[in-house]
């Protein structure tokens, strides 16, 4: 088995992708060790105390090192890592499947949503699901919708995207622009 990396815009970080489905549905982020307790892999990775955040998108899995940690020396302990699980067929989560963890649901919004907004929050979600979501995946995290009202969409970035220097140019700049063109009501976005 051959475990591929790739660099992130967020120097501390890096995505490693096993050549095979991490999870089916979904992504999941441990950003301590108490939450890592539910994945054996990801707890092994905290174990290692230079790391600081886990996530497991579709088919890879970003790695966020401790500030000051170096890079060369940590990457050999996390491919180890993950060839000592992936080789194994070890489970993902303990007792229970991949499926049961999944991206915070709606109903972690941050803000009360009006209603009568139904319509442009599935416009917002369309475009976050079909556009925005792909391409953060490819820098190592995702994106999760925490609400809309009076103009403003609040989002959380988490992986990689979570502590990247350019995470909030990505968001002002990047997703603000998509949403404002597609979507006239929308006035600013925010990150929560």
């Amino acid at each position: 088995m051959f475990i591929e990396t790739e660099t992130t815009p967020n120097p501390a970080s890096l995505k490693f992708l096993p050549g095979r489905p991490v999870m089916t549905a979904g992504t999941r982020e441990f950003a301590s060790p108490e939450a890592a307790e539910a994945s054996p892999l990801a707890q092994a990775l905290f174990d290692t105390g230079e790391v600081v955040n886990v996530f497991f998108g579709g088919d890879f899995i970003a790695v966020t090192a401790a500030p000051g940690v170096d890079w060369s020396q940590l990457k050999p302990q996390v491919v180890a890592i993950l060839l000592d699980h992936f080789v194994s067929n070890a489970p993902l989560f303990a007792g229970t499947t991949a499926a049961d963890f999944a991206v915070p649901a709606e109903s972690d919004l941050i803000v009360e949503e009006d209603p009568a907004d139904v319509d442009i929050v599935a416009q917002i979600n369309e475009l976050l699901e079909t556009r925005v979501r792909p391409a953060v995946a490819g820098d190592g995290g995702d994106i999760v919708y925490r609400g809309y009202r009076d103009g403003v969409v609040h989002l959380q970035m988490q992986g990689a995207c979570s502590g990247c220097p350019s995470s909030t140019a990505t968001l002002k700049h990047g997703i603000e622009g998509l949403l404002k063109h597609y979507v006239p009501e929308v006035r600013e976005v925010r990150a929560a």
